[in-house]
């Protein structure tokens, strides 16, 4: 195998997002995140350098790196004014001949497509809800609840709110309407998994490795409606959703349980085609482990369940931002950089 070079001789390219539409809050809060990343990064001996991406116009500004030298550490979630275009940048460092962290652009890209994703779950036995794709604004041919109705293009729980889980075909109707007339995407429909949900961490090629799942329990809530990670539990302080769910690490989970779920996380990654880390959504009922998301491209901030996650295994988040770059490392040809 060949070795790495000295941390001092690695320089890193740090990519990230800039929206200026953000609110001052929001610019706040993601320039710490990316400072404490850098910092981390810096830490560990790198030569470090920030880029933002702020518009299409990207590629111009990365042209004055030599891809031969900086590997590029991509934590960049999209391309402000594009929506879903976090694989284009992918692709436009694949083109520009970039070696970069994380998955490549075409998994990145099919991981929005939730039906392909569920259909290669289930080509490759993972257990995943039983789902229905709807593309106008009529319900036929499903008769089983509690059901959620989500949008089959997108990522980060967009328009996912307690109206999503639908009791009745009526309210199945309404919702599917609503995504397809009103927001236009395609409706995904699955069976509701009313249950502990798992956010399982994984990273390595070749020879992949679960860290410590966070378990997220649901208990406080009554009503069936508010039993899932909404945008606002994931994104807006102070909601209901972001305040109620009691998120533990580890999980409560045997050692029985987390092999299994292990043997299924590790499934998913190879099935969509995951690259150094990822993040699987999972849910738990009757003894069977659903897959009902796969993120190739997760949040890595040092309060997100990954970090967190990775600290319980024993790694600082100096540590683990250091594992991800040599992970990227190791696809690089040194001979030509160093």
């Amino acid at each position: 195998m060949t070795s790495l070079p000295s941390e001092p001789d690695i320089y890193v390219l740090l990519l990230h997002d800039a929206d200026s539409s953000w609110s001052e809050q929001e610019k706040e809060e993601v320039s710490n995140a990316h400072e404490r990343l850098c910092d981390s990064l810096i830490s560990c001996g790198f030569q470090v350098d920030f880029f933002p991406v702020t518009d299409t116009g990207f590629r111009e500004g990365l042209s004055s790196y030599d891809p031969r030298k900086w590997i590029v550490f991509n934590w960049c979630e999209g391309i402000p004014g594009l929506r879903h275009a976090e694989w284009i940048v992918a692709r436009s460092l694949e083109e520009m001949g970039f070696v970069f962290t994380g998955s490549k652009a075409s998994t990145i890209k099919l991981s929005y497509d939730k039906r392909r994703v569920k259909s290669l779950l289930e080509h490759e036995g993972v257990p995943s809800p039983k789902w229905r794709l709807y593309s106008a604004a009529e319900a036929n041919g499903w008769s089983g609840f509690p059901a959620i109705v989500k949008p089959a293009f997108g990522h980060c729980s967009e328009w996912l709110s307690s109206d999503s889980v639908v009791m009745n075909q009526s309210q199945l109707s309404e919702r599917i309407s609503y995504l397809v007339e009103e927001v236009g995407v395609p409706a995904l429909v699955e069976d509701f998994i009313d249950g502990l949900e798992f956010h399982v961490s994984l990273w390595g090629n070749g020879n992949v490795e679960m860290l410590p799942p966070a378990e997220f329990d649901f208990s406080s809530f009554s009503d069936i409606h508010d039993r899932l990670c909404t945008y606002e539990a994931k994104f807006i302080p102070g909601s209901p959703h972001y305040e109620g769910i009691r998120t533990t690490i580890p999980s409560r989970l045997t050692a029985s349980q987390l092999q299994e779920l292990e043997a299924r996380c590790r499934s998913a990654y190879r099935a969509v085609g995951c690259r150094d880390y990822a993040r699987m959504d999972v849910r738990l009922r009757d003894g069977v482990f659903y897959v009902l998301d796969v993120n190739p491209n997760p949040d890595i901030s040092e309060d997100a369940s990954m970090a967190c996650a990775a600290e319980y295994a024993g790694y600082s988040y100096p540590q683990m931002a250091k594992k991800i770059v040599h992970l990227a490392c190791k696809r690089n040809p040194w001979e030509r950089a160093y």
